[in-house]
């Protein structure tokens, strides 16, 4: 059983898998460019998630206007963690920060949020555990897309399959084709700023 803040994601000794969903004008030119360009907003926060599932329930599967392609955006461990070291949480919490005015101090000058919500299984019910959104401001977005990012993949294809897959009772082939996410380990400086167990 996961403890209730904790990563789990699909990464390798080098790299990091986050998901997002856009529309097909940003999809098709960040997937030709395998970096994010216009129209692309980078004047705005962007969040990354590691967890396929929740994705999907946040995507309705790609159904949403908007979130119809979902893209696996591969960066590196480096960045993950070099995020991870300036984010403040997105609420307060009085096991992290010594007062609210603190954290709303951080909270107001972070380059990076980070933001617990139920995981979800295969049918988007909420799970007893969480998962993790990152978002990325403004002042750094430009690290996340010309630094971090390596690879950037159309795995829209392989969300329809699962999600037909699913409507058509086949729940255990559909979980075969879910991404293999473990644990993530970070740092103890890094765990005990982000609430993690």
């Amino acid at each position: 059983m996961p403890k209730t803040h904790e990563i789990r994601a699909f990464y390798d000794r080098e790299t990091f898998v986050v998901y997002q969903a856009y529309s097909a004008p940003i999809a098709d030119v960040a997937i030709k460019a395998q970096k994010f360009v216009e129209p692309f907003s980078f004047g705005r926060m962007t969040w990354i998630k590691p967890s396929f599932l929740w994705l999907m329930h946040r995507s309705n599967w790609g159904g949403k206007k908007g979130q119809e392609r979902t893209l696996a955006v591969t960066i590196s461990r480096a960045g993950w963690e070099s995020a991870l070291s300036r984010a403040v949480l997105t609420v307060f919490e009085p096991s992290v920060f010594r007062s609210k005015p603190e954290w709303d101090d951080q909270f107001q000058r972070a380059e990076v949020h980070v933001q617990w919500d139920p995981e979800r299984n295969l049918r988007g019910a909420a799970l007893d555990y969480f998962s993790i959104q990152v978002g990325i401001s403004r002042h750094i977005i430009r690290e996340f897309v010309d630094d971090w990012t390596i690879r950037i993949e159309d795995i829209s294809p392989k969300v329809a399959k699962i999600h037909t897959l699913l409507r058509a009772g086949k729940t255990d082939e559909a979980k075969r084709h879910l991404p293999a996410e473990r644990r993530y380990e970070l740092p103890s400086q890094i765990t005990q700023r982000l609430m993690m167990d």
